[in-house]
């Protein structure tokens, strides 16, 4: 039961990881600029966490002096996924970029696990999680042969 909560929290954040796309690639074709649109969803998304940290945390700014240089590339990478998939789902479909996307991601994830990098716990590849990702990669065929 305890992990619930996490997998509620995590499914929630999928829904909006779906909608995200199409919403941004509609505030780039009313503007015309993929740019302004990431830019605009970004800015919105600092305004909530801006928020978010004020009422409910306020951890000291200076608490991050210790972060690993590496640490401060998330928002690169968050800025190029929303720029990325606000381009690719109105030209690829929605379904194709996602499960395209997750193809990635398990990828990456696996790679990142087996050797431990970026302070994760070391969790070897194993047949059964090459096997996972052997089905998304089927499934990403399966989408867009749909």
């Amino acid at each position: 039961m305890p992990a619930l909560i996490p997998i509620l929290i995590v499914l929630l954040a999928g829904v909006g990881v779906a909608i995200q796309p199409p919403t941004n690639a509609a505030l780039a074709k009313a503007s015309g600029s993929l740019w302004l649109a990431s830019l605009v969803s970004f800015a919105v998304g600092t305004i909530v966490l801006a928020a978010g940290w004020a009422a409910l945390d306020r951890t000291p700014m200076a608490a991050l002096k210790g972060a690993p240089g590496w640490a401060w590339a998330g928002g690169l990478y968050g800025a190029c996924f929303v720029a990325a998939l606000a381009y690719a789902a109105p030209r690829l479909g929605l379904a194709s970029t996602l499960t395209i996307t997750v193809a990635g991601q398990l990828g990456t994830a696996i790679l990142l696990d087996h050797f431990g990098l970026l302070g994760l716990k070391i969790e070897p590849v194993s047949p059964a999680r090459i096997g996972g990702v052997v089905l998304v990669l089927a499934g990403v065929l399966l989408v867009r042969r749909g």
